[in-house]
């Protein structure tokens, strides 16, 4: 310490001028420093921020410059500074956490050891507090000690995953594989995005002899990572031992019965048809597919598109089969009869009882392709169906061809829980439709208006219909949001961490009405320092997308554990860089989103720009958003793994899914909600118009 003191005094001297200072001063050469960080300037910012405490002293210029040295991977120069303010505010828990937390980046765990166990929480900060003790306690060896704060931290209801991810590597070195099975799996029910813990939760699980489960989690991460050896070989592994079909693991739901459904009518006039792929895969292109099983609830015709030739008549509730065998499409009866086709063929049920809809019942439709929930069901469509023989790619399409409205009521419940308060399932449904009708014909080049998919907007026909969410379409019809008479970008996301971004900060282009928002309710968005957000992502603050009911907790808040060898491998796709030495935020939006990352290794460096570019290169999995903060982890002095602390799900621009419902349960409605979205645009009756 006395070294310390030494190389810091001519900082810590001008302690002295703080007095000679004015506040007025002080806060606008803070706000100034800010603006250089937000706009990407992070070394400027740094520089001012320590210039600041030179001359004034401030708390906040002393937290500002050790976060940023945090983000800059440079955590010996974050003690001096943190050390430096705690020596003249050594009562200030903010200060004190800072110290603990710089100490702990840069692996001198006896330090932060020490300076963990000073501080005294409540609550969420209290679990936080004692997972970081733990953590420096295991850098020192204290294993005992570690494990008994990581239970006590893993019993609330803050930062479970985590403190169970931790707990659960303990088990595992201790080759008490059932326990690090629970604790992997504590950490994975609480949030299913955590890939990390959910390849330890399938290892502990095969490790104890619990095959059959160990196989269903392999499955889940070889579905998010295809072409990751390690879960194709663990699949390959397991499956001689299940004692289980295959098919019961993967849960698949299969439907033999149709449902009655009511059609959706406009006394305004026609409704726009949209041309639907069912099936596609993660980016909206047609999915590979030579075989379609498909059942209609009502008796039906085929015809040739390109003719409109009458190609057979069928009977209601039989099935029948599209099949491409050799490079030739063909139907084929339930009595084996086959009809050759060329081009596309459009299957059309129809109801004669008018408060009656026919639907389509279709065998194996993929969804979510490449997320943790993705999986093959049997599906329900209302509309018609058309299979286009894809020459080109040499398989079969299927697009839904189906009004908007009905369309509507097949995402609803895909894209929000239908749970929500009414208001909010307005808004969404508002969204939705101002949504389709922007992007219509978005995949024209594949001969289809839109996709099934989060490419789009996620659509599950008859089966994610619900009474709530077809009452907010039918509510709301023909409503769309306008900016200057046309539709607006009506993007949303399932939660917003509390802040929504700028589209420009997003790396999309500048729109007027997509500009950043607050959330919170005790959080002044005007006055933001960058250091702030350690506080807000670490001890999250009341905010309405913190609304909790029938949704998880981890879209709001989350962590993720992701190992140096990990990213090292997700890297080496675009560069080899060596072993990882650091995760460098270069710019980060008002917002706290990142758009823009340098990756340092021993070998070079990589850049990454974007948030999708950003979310899907810093992990096994994506991340939830861009929204985060890193820390480094240590073990013996060498980097073992990195720690993100994150907000949000979603790019978090514009709607706030989970927002909508915290507000919505506030007492506002869906037109206030939308305002506070999108402010400056239209809500217009495009039936009207």
């Amino acid at each position: 310490m006395r070294k310390l003191l030494v190389l810091l005094f001519p900082l810590i001297s001008c302690a002295f001028l703080a007095a000679q200072t004015p506040q007025e001063e002080v806060s606008a050469r803070l706000a100034a420093a800010a603006e250089e960080y937000f706009a990407g300037h992070p070394q400027k910012a740094l520089e001012q921020y320590i210039a600041i405490s030179k001359d004034s002293h401030h708390k906040d210029a002393f937290l500002n410059a050790t976060f940023i040295m945090l983000e800059q991977g440079k955590p010996k120069e974050a003690v001096d500074i943190a050390t430096a303010a705690y020596l003249i505010y050594p009562q200030d828990a903010d200060v004190a956490e800072f110290v603990a937390e710089a100490y702990l980046a840069d692996g001198q765990f006896e330090n932060a050891e020490h300076f963990f166990s000073m501080l005294e929480a409540n609550g969420e900060r209290s679990e936080f507090l004692l997972i970081n003790l733990a953590r420096a306690q295991l850098g020192m060896g204290e294993k005992d000690m570690a494990k008994r704060n990581l239970k006590t931290a893993a019993a609330g209801q803050g930062h479970g995953p985590l403190a169970n991810y931790l707990l659960g590597q303990i088990y595992a070195q201790e080759k008490k594989w059932s326990d690090a099975a629970k604790a992997f799996g504590k950490a994975v029910e609480y949030d299913h995005q955590f890939t990390e813990a959910r390849a330890h939760y399938a290892a502990a699980l095969e490790n104890s002899k619990q095959y059959n489960e160990a196989y269903r989690q392999y499955r889940v991460l070889n579905t998010t990572s295809p072409k990751n050896q390690t879960y194709i070989d663990a699949v390959r592994r397991l499956r001689p031992k299940l004692t289980k079909k295959e098919t019961d693991l993967e849960n698949r739901k299969e439907r033999q019965t149709h449902t009655i459904v009511k059609p959706v009518v406009s006394l305004e006039g026609p409704l726009q048809q949209l041309r639907v792929a069912l099936g596609a895969n993660a980016v909206g292109r047609p999915s590979p597919r030579s075989e379609l099983i498909f059942s209609p609830s009502h008796p039906f015709t085929v015809t040739e598109k390109s003719s409109g030739h009458t190609l057979l008549i069928g009977q209601a509730k039989q099935t029948w089969r599209a099949e491409l065998k050799n490079g030739k499409a063909a139907l084929i009866s339930p009595a084996g009869k086959r009809y050759p086709f060329s081009g596309a063929v459009v299957i059309t049920p129809k109801s004669s009882d008018s408060q009656q809809g026919a639907t389509i019942l279709i065998k194996k439709v993929m969804s979510g392709a490449g997320m943790t929930w993705a999986s093959v069901d049997d599906k329900e469509y209302r509309g018609s169906l058309e299979i286009v023989h894809d020459k080109k790619s040499n398989t079969l399409l299927p697009i839904n061809l189906v009004n908007i409205e009905e369309y509507l009521m097949g995402v609803m419940s895909s894209e929000m829980p239908s749970e929500f308060p009414m208001n909010a399932l307005r808004a969404q449904a508002v969204l939705a439709r101002t949504y389709a009708l922007k992007h219509l014909g978005k995949h024209k080049a594949h001969g289809y208006d839109l996709c099934d998919t989060q490419n789009c907007q996620v659509y599950g026909g008859v089966g994610a219909e619900s009474e709530t969410g077809n009452a907010a379409v039918e509510s709301t019809m023909g409503q769309v949001l306008l900016y200057h008479k046309k539709p607006i970008e009506g993007v949303f996301s399932a939660n917003c961490g509390g802040f929504t971004q700028s589209a420009k900060e997003a790396g999309w282009y500048a729109t007027p009405y997509l500009n950043p928002v607050s959330d919170y309710k005790d959080f002044n968005f005007d006055t933001l320092q960058p250091y702030q957000f350690k506080d807000l992502l670490q001890h999250p603050h009341d905010a309405y997308s913190r609304y909790n009911k029938h949704v998880s907790p981890a879209a709001f808040r989350w962590t993720r554990v992701v190992e140096e060898k990990d990213l090292r491998d997700i890297i080496r796709r675009k560069k080899d860089i060596g072993q990882i030495t650091a995760i460098v935020p270069q710019k980060r939006g008002r917002s706290g989103y990142v758009s823009e990352v340098l990756v340092k290794g021993t070998k070079g460096n990589v850049t990454l720009s974007k948030e999708n570019v950003i979310r899907n290169n810093l992990s096994p999995g994506m991340l939830r958003s861009s929204y985060f903060i890193v820390m480094p982890n240590y073990e013996g002095r060498k980097l073992k793994n990195f720690v993100f602390y994150g907000g949000g799900w979603g790019h978090g621009v514009g709607f706030c899914q989970t927002g909508s419902a915290g507000r919505a349960e506030a007492g506002q409605d869906y037109t206030t909600i939308l305002q506070h979205y999108f402010p400056n645009t239209d809500l217009t009756d495009t039936r009207k118009e």
